[in-house]
């Protein structure tokens, strides 16, 4: 069984930078794809970035060039680099993990909340202006 918690949210001005990190227990998460999503209040969850097992990087046209995501296979974690932050980044982000997938994954699959089994609790990241 994996399990997924996420660490690094907080309160931060617009124009600064947090770096979240989720560490995954159990199964190898180089075994799967890696996704981060968010959920602001009053809105649906929406798909933030995603790392698939080929080491390719998929992100949402919103968070394009301010944000990266990578991951550190040696110590099971997936972080997500933020900068740039605006209001309208204030949200949850969840970390994800699909089952276990072929090398390469497309958008289609990465961006869809159906194609991820496995979720953390989220963490909080306000922006202020």
């Amino acid at each position: 069984q994996v399990h997924l918690l996420e660490s690094g949210g907080g309160l931060v001005q617009a124009g600064g930078s947090l770096r979240l990190s989720c560490a995954a227990s159990g199964r190898r998460f180089s075994e799967a794809v890696m996704g981060w999503f968010r959920q602001a209040p009053g809105k649906e969850r929406e798909f933030v970035a995603a790392i698939d097992r080929s080491g390719g990087l998929y992100y949402a046209d919103s968070v394009k060039g301010r944000f990266t995501i990578a991951r550190d296979i040696a110590k099971n974690t997936v972080s997500l680099q933020m900068s740039s932050l605006r209001p309208d980044d204030t949200a949850v982000y969840y970390c994800a993990r699909t089952p276990r997938t072929a090398f390469y994954a497309t958008m289609h699959y990465v961006s869809h909340q159906a194609s991820y089994e496995t979720w953390g609790q989220g963490t909080q990241v306000t922006v202020s202006s």
